[in-house]
């Protein structure tokens, strides 16, 4: 059973440094708090060049997170064609629970290539690490 990273991103405040050494990875959004535009572009993008190929987004407007990350997978191929190893699958669970979208994701969100790690992309005004930490876990044993 893998363990799933926690990333705590404030609203407005810029996210760390590439995530180096990690890619291709699998990141579960989790939308706590309201963001500009602006702030959800850019974070989007830092995704995508990180190297995030999977991207399921739950919470606030959750679905302009699947729009904003498809924006930035295509910018950062200049509209063009997208290799296959590049290509970043997109997803929002705007109906679901929050213990479905973590079931989802450790259970049916395959894509073809190997991701090497998963991470809980928690965007709010203070962490929740060991809670979400804890119900992917247990999403995860529901999968097994």
């Amino acid at each position: 059973m893998e363990t799933p990273r926690y990333l705590h991103l404030k609203p407005g405040e810029a996210p760390p440094p590439r995530l180096e050494g990690v890619a291709p990875f699998k990141a579960v959004v989790v939308v706590d708090s309201e963001v500009t535009p602006e702030w959800q572009a850019q974070v989007s993008d830092w995704l995508v060049r990180s190297g995030c190929r999977y991207m399921l987004a739950w919470g606030w407007k959750c679905g302009d997170w699947d729009t904003s990350v498809d924006l930035a997978s295509l910018a950062m191929f200049d509209y063009g064609e997208i290799p296959d190893d590049d290509f970043v699958m997109t997803t929002w669970h705007a109906n679901e629970s929050l213990q479905e979208t973590f079931w989802f994701a450790a259970g049916c969100a395959h894509p073809s290539l190997k991701l090497e790690r998963t991470y809980v992309v928690h965007i709010a005004p203070e962490s929740r690490a060991t809670e979400l930490l804890k119900a992917f876990r247990a999403a995860q044993e529901e999968t097994d």
